[in-house]
């Protein structure tokens, strides 16, 4: 019997393995990034004292800290198994313990049938309720979420406490049993119920035999060394969470009115796992609906359940398993979170609830059908016990390739909840990230529909249509600079809003506005290592070495393994002839003509005789139509390196150029006109609505070639300038145009704007 009891339970972890054969591989998702892939405290097993002394180092985010030090710790030991971000390892120490966890129910559950209705039936069924658990779907979710492994540290160490305190009686003096109860504890807080479900084993199982007032007292004895446990571990954890920690912004009345149906939805669920996804468009109900009714009735009906069963003691593991079902979910429904449900949250619950309804259907199955018919249908009931496991395992296998890259596991989401709006959002990203940004924006643009005020929806719409800016739609550039604002009004408090804002302005040439943003959310964020990295990339590109080491050494404070960091102490780029060109074609290809020049002119003191300086140089003034400059820096360009194509074709053109607005100036051909101040003016217009904004001020500057009074050209050169963020410049065209037109009230605006903007500048760089 034992031995084929053995195999049995061999066979059923062989099926699990089997069933999880495809997730080692999945990628790293949702909560993961904050907690595991940006956090740099992970990356090495020095923090792993910090993590039980500093609740900070759990995540990034401010609103996310919270005291799991045992599953920070097993994170860092992961990082370092793998030396690095590798998925394998993260997986595969969540699997063996979730091996070990299947195992231990098998002889939990059996344990406790075997005290209320001994039969030699105990055995299998204990093994179907364990191999259930393990091949049920609605656990593959936490399985698959690295930083959900919380779930199965909680349950591991409560269900190991509870084995320990019923199975081996003489040791309980010892106190061993509160051992893998801390560890569950310290991992997440929905082990604190361990001293109930304590208080219940002893309740049901020690002495059923007893008067049940006697009963509850043994109980309440017995749960008390745990209870002081749970007391000092949730006061530690209350003290160690930092103040930033947010669990959650919906109403506590309207999270909780919603818990009766949501515990219905995952009672359903152990059924049929239709409904599985990673983010939920579940809304919190804010009044008595028909979804709230069917919850309450459910509760209702849940609670006439256990006490109906809690009557009788062949029944007790049934009260048992629904008690227990109740009371790991309450920490989580008392408690409101960010979520009104969550598919991780079903993982403790569902311990006790597999309990409870393989021993139910049992009783039945006992009471319907003779010993006789029994023994003559054991086969048939065998296969049906290993066809369902199959199909439930089936399950399992589809849902770990649902999570096996963040566009798989998003796009299941969109399906199922197409009213998420952050779901809508993070399937954005997936396409953004593959370079699709028309389907990147609609995502993002229908998720707008349902969270209007998003901050972190807001920076990816900045992001993409400033990637779309960049491929050449240049009348975005003003559209994502709104979204990174608007995402900055909506949550000043949050660094990724500036963080992401700086980028931009970085790469869009706002050397001064960039750093300002970067060190605003190096303020509000010290550990992230994002806006660290960006500002040492700020301030290489815009040539200040300095400030680019003196960035690494800060980053490198905070994460001594930061790559970025670590490149620009050992090899920075050095200040040759090569950094001062690249610099300069950068600076060109932002359209940041003037500061292009110098940068070339640095190149040009380091070797005089550089062509591709000259040429960047020619490039400049050829973008602002100075011909004669562009044309003699290209033809010494040639004459330095006669072989340089790029120089020669800069060079027809310019000529071309040149030649045809002395045509049209001064000869223009029979039908034709050359343009007049007017129509330099409205070209000036129309570069600047397409973005176009220092073509549009060299247009401008013939306009006023032309017509030097031109009170409107000198308030388009105010408005380019604004656009650029040349303050200085900006200011003094609007002021020409007032000059000339004192009535002229946009320019007045122009010039009361610019004012106003550049205070604001200034007083950014003063608070830095």
């Amino acid at each position: 019997m034992e031995k084929r009891r053995t195999l049995g339970l061999a066979l059923a972890l062989l099926a699990v393995s089997l069933a999880y054969a495809n997730s080692f591989e999945n990628s790293f998702h949702f909560d993961d990034f904050h907690t595991i892939v940006d956090n740099p405290a992970v990356r090495s097993l020095r923090n792993v004292p910090r993590f039980f002394t500093d609740a900070t180092t759990f995540s990034v985010l401010p609103a996310n800290r919270t005291y799991r030090p045992i599953v920070s710790t097993s994170l860092a030991i992961d990082y370092a198994l793998g030396r690095g971000y590798t998925p394998l390892w993260f997986h595969l120490s969540t699997f063996v313990l979730f091996l070990g966890l299947v195992a231990l129910l098998d002889a939990f559950y059996r344990l406790l049938l075997d005290k209320v209705h001994p039969s030699p039936a105990n055995a299998w069924l204990a093994l179907f309720a364990a191999a259930w658990f393990g091949l049920h779907p609605a656990i593959a979710e936490t399985v698959n979420y690295v930083i959900q492994r919380g779930d199965l540290y909680c349950t591991l160490g409560a269900v190991a406490a509870l084995f320990l305190y019923a199975g081996h009686p003489r040791l309980r003096h010892t106190g061993v049993y509160l051992v893998p109860f801390a560890f569950a504890l310290l991992s997440k807080p929905p082990a604190a119920v361990f001293p109930l479900l304590l208080l219940l084993y002893v309740f049901f199982f020690e002495t059923p035999q007893e008067p049940s007032h006697r009963r509850l007292r043994n109980g309440l004895i017995a749960m008390l060394p745990a209870l002081a446990v749970t007391a000092l571990l949730l006061w530690l954890e209350s003290a160690m969470t930092p103040r930033s920690f947010l669990p959650s912004i919906l109403s506590p009345w309207d999270y909780r009115l919603t818990q009766p149906y949501v515990w219905l939805r995952y009672a359903t669920a152990l059924f049929l796992p239709l409904h599985l996804n990673v983010d939920s468009d579940l809304p919190a109900f804010s009044a008595l609906n028909l979804q709230t009714v069917a919850g309450l009735f459910f509760l209702a009906a849940l609670l006439f359940a256990i006490w109906a069963t809690a009557r009788r003691r062949t029944l007790y593991p049934i009260a048992f398993g629904l008690l227990w079902f109740v009371l790991t979910q309450l920490p989580t429904s008392l408690y409101p979170l960010s979520e009104v449900e969550n598919d991780h949250r079903m993982f403790f619950s569902f311990a006790g609830l597999i309990l409870a309804v393989v021993w139910a259907a049992w009783l039945l199955y006992e009471r319907f059908v003779t010993l006789a018919h029994r023994m003559k249908l054991r086969p048939a009931l065998a296969a049906i016990a290993v066809v369902v496991l199959c199909g439930y395992g089936y399950g399992v296998h589809r849902r770990n390739a649902v999570w096996r890259t963040e566009e798989s596991l998003w796009r299941d989401d969109v399906e199922k909840s197409p009213s998420n709006g952050r779901g809508l959002m993070i399937y954005g990203l997936t396409q953004m990230s593959k370079g699709d940004y028309p389907a990147a924006l609609d995502s993002f643009t229908r998720a707008l529909a349902f969270t209007p005020n998003y901050a972190t929806l807001e920076i990816n719409l900045g992001v993409v249509n400033g990637a779309m800016a960049d491929l050449g739609d240049a009348a975005r550039t003003a559209e994502a600079e709104r979204h990174f604002e608007r995402a900055i009004s909506l949550s000043p408090a949050d660094d990724a809003t500036h963080a992401y804002y700086g980028r931009w302005l970085s790469r869009h040439g706002r050397t001064s506005e960039a750093i300002a943003q970067l060190r605003t959310a190096i303020a509000l964020d010290p550990p992230r290592p994002l806006q660290h990295e960006l500002l040492i990339e700020t301030c290489a590109r815009a040539g200040d070495l300095d400030a680019a080491r003196q960035a690494a050494q800060e980053t490198l404070a905070i994460a001594p393994d930061d790559a970025a960091a670590q490149q620009m102490l050992l090899h920075p780029p050095a200040e040759d002839v090569a950094f001062w060109i690249n610099l300069s074609l950068d600076q060109y290809k932002q359209a940041l003509y003037a500061q292009s020049i110098q940068s070339a002119q640095r190149a040009l003191q380091l070797d005089p005789n550089s062509a591709e300086a000259y040429n960047n140089i020619g490039a400049d003034d050829g973008a602002m139509r100075q011909w004669d400059e562009a044309i003699r820096n290209e033809r010494e360009a040639l004459r330095l390196e006669p072989g340089l194509q790029i120089a020669r074709n800069n060079l027809t053109w310019y000529t071309q150029e040149k030649t045809q607005e002395k045509t049209q100036e001064k000869t223009s051909a029979p039908g034709t006109a050359a343009k007049s101040a007017a129509d330099l003016l409205n070209d000036s217009l129309a570069l600047n609505q397409a973005g176009k904004y220092e073509q549009s001020i060299a247009a401008a500057r013939g306009a006023l070639r032309l017509s030097p009074e031109m009170a409107e050209a000198w308030n388009n050169i105010a408005a380019d300038d604004e656009a650029l963020h040349r303050w200085d410049a900006a200011i003094d065209a609007a002021e020409r145009a007032v000059a000339l037109q004192p009535g002229f009230q946009l320019a007045k605006n122009n010039l009361a704007w610019s004012l106003a903007q550049k205070s604001l500048a200034q007083k950014k760089l003063k608070s830095h």
